[in-house]
């Protein structure tokens, strides 16, 4: 039986505003929300996935319980990034558009504070607001809590994920013991559960879905790569996917440049969102995608948070998060507001384990594919071209008096003629582009302890495909290890441990190896470096044998084992 949004208590101003908006009834989190808060005066954990309709399951609650007779702050919205704070009010004054006396300030940093501090002091009773603008505004005497009835915490997992524990645990001290605290997030790691603990008072606890877990409308595939392959492999998935319109998830800065750079390069439409940006450089990024002239947005999970648009088709995890809960959130972005969507991991062999708890945490199953080959995409791309073509509508009012001189131009083609030169004109470059293009895919991927012993391997074939070489100076002989080579090459480069490949010590020179794309920043990162206080002279190598003979080498854990190199 569907239940409607007039059972839940609320004023008749609200029930008109959701109705004008579209919509009919509640969605699980919503329903179970709205119900329990009119209920209950006392402090709510909510745990549901991102697009499930959170906003309106605590805003119209909220915004119920305003007294709009009266000009001081009665509620704040701790949200973690600009971007979800900007939603969020929008979305107030959406549901309030009926309450003229309702005042909504939103506060976050990288925007005017003397605009800010108006929205405040011309008596706004809901603060939507970033942990760490809020502070400040405290600190210099704006913001008054002290009036304060509730306490919302959306996304409280993502506000921990970037430091916001201590400035959260300022904030709440600061409101009345008398005053109630509801808590949004999507999973519940150990730090939610401690605010929850320190700050609420039994709190009831209501669940959309298991704890941790992904929409059930999203399907999770993974693609496992040959090591250096990543990028070749991203473009091929995009490219089977005509329609495409996602997010790319990268886990450095470096790596969101690197790939934005390369599919714009591509002819993509395609760029880069991160910390880099200025604020002013994001707003553009995001409402370029917003209003989809980009069709695929990469960035960093710190970047994207708090994004909220609607219709993303696609999720690519451009390598695993390091954390679940990361997958967890990513994945979120796709499948929301009941459409379903895909969450494509690319890998390599050695991520398997970390996909298997990824899985177990989540709760999911992932879909072993492979990255389509050439042809396959050739015929997919051929095949949405023609589909296309025979969706357009001809306005003959703009075209018609143009059509007969063209018929006379063409006339002395046949049909199969024709058509055969607008394949040739709109498709000989894709199928020129993939002609003769390898096999990505990691054909022999399995874990490392049932892989068999390769053997012995000669040097041409020690170097691992798609990967470069980078030597340097010092060995064995000067006390050289892994370990210290592994923690200076990511400190200097910003690179992650999974991103070296084979590292070789020998007597008295070394070599790593990287994914060719980052070789050049590696080895420039890594120019004047010193190695327990000896310098380092970097070499970049193209291609070839090593430089030098009778190295021992060094198998680090996780890795493709490999032979003895051949002398």
């Amino acid at each position: 039986m569907s239940v409607c949004f007039e059972e839940f208590g609320l004023r008749q101003e609200l029930v008109e505003a959701v109705a004008a908006l579209g919509f009919t009834e509640p969605t699980p989190i919503q329903e179970k929300a709205l119900a329990t808060l009119r209920e209950s005066t006392g402090d709510l954990v909510a745990l549901a996935q991102t697009g499930t309709g959170k906003t309106a399951a605590f805003g119209l609650p909220l915004i119920n319980r305003i007294q709009t007779d009266r000009r001081h702050i009665q509620a704040v919205v701790l949200c973690p990034t600009r971007e979800l704070c900007i939603q969020i009010s929008r979305d107030f004054l959406a549901y309030g558009a009926k309450i003229p006396s309702l005042q909504i300030a939103s506060i976050y940093g990288g925007s005017s504070m003397a605009l800010q501090i108006r929205q405040v002091k011309r008596g706004s009773q809901i603060v939507v607001a970033t942990p760490g603008r809020l502070l400040d505004l405290m600190g210099r005497g704006v913001v008054d809590l002290s009036g304060v009835t509730n306490v919302v915490l959306d996304e409280a997992d993502e506000m921990l994920n970037m430091g916001f524990k201590e400035a959260i645990d300022d904030i709440l001290k600061e409101t009345p013991d008398s005053s109630s605290t509801w808590l949004f997030s999507a999973t519940m790691p150990k730090g939610v559960a401690a605010i929850a603990r320190g700050f609420m008072t039994d709190p009831v606890e209501v669940t959309v879905g298991k704890k941790n877990s992904t929409s059930a409308r999203i399907d999770h595939e993974n693609y496992v790569v040959r090591p250096g392959s990543q990028l070749v492999a991203l473009k091929r998935i995009i490219d089977a996917y005509p329609d495409i319109y996602g997010v790319v998830f990268c886990r450095t800065r470096h790596e969101t440049r690197q790939v934005a750079e390369s599919l714009l390069e591509a002819g993509y439409d395609a760029d880069a969102l991160h910390g880099d940006l200025s604020q002013q450089q994001r707003d553009v990024v995001m409402q370029r995608f917003r209003n989809r002239r980009l069709k695929l947005l990469v960035a960093t999970d710190v970047a994207a948070r708090g994004i909220d648009v609607e219709g993303i088709s696609h999720v690519i995890h451009f390598g695993l998060p390091d954390e679940v809960a990361a997958y967890t959130h990513r994945s979120g972005r796709t499948a929301r507001a009941g459409r379903s969507g895909k969450s494509l991991v690319i890998m390599n062999w050695r991520d398997h384990r970390k996909l298997g708890l990824v899985a177990a945490k989540c709760g999911i199953r992932f879909t072993a594919c492979k990255v389509p080959e050439g042809d396959v995409i050739c015929k997919l791309k051929l095949a949405d071209m023609v589909e296309k073509l025979k969706a357009v509508e001809v306005d003959y009012d703009a075209v018609g008096e143009y059509l007969p001189s063209v018929y006379e131009s063409l006339e002395g083609l046949s049909k199969e003629e024709l058509i055969n030169q607008i394949v040739a004109e709109r498709f000989n470059s894709v199928a020129a582009s993939y002609k003769g293009a390898e096999d990505v895919n990691d054909r022999g991927a399995q874990p490392r302890r049932s892989r068999p012993d390769k053997g012995n391997r000669s040097h041409g074939d020690s170097r691992s495909s798609g990967m470069q070489r980078i030597t340097f100076n010092k060995g064995a002989n000067n006390r050289i290890n892994q370990g210290a080579v592994i923690r200076l090459v990511c400190d200097r480069a910003g690179i992650s441990s999974r991103q070296i490949g084979r590292i070789d010590i020998g007597k008295d020179a070394s070599y790593f190896e990287v994914e060719g794309g980052l070789a050049r920043h590696v080895f420039h990162a890594m120019k004047g470096a010193t190695l327990d206080g000896q310098r380092l002279f970097v070499e970049l190598q193209g291609g070839g044998d090593s430089p030098w003979r009778g190295g021992r080498r060094v198998n680090r854990g996780g890795r493709r084992p490999q032979g003895r190199r051949a002398s």
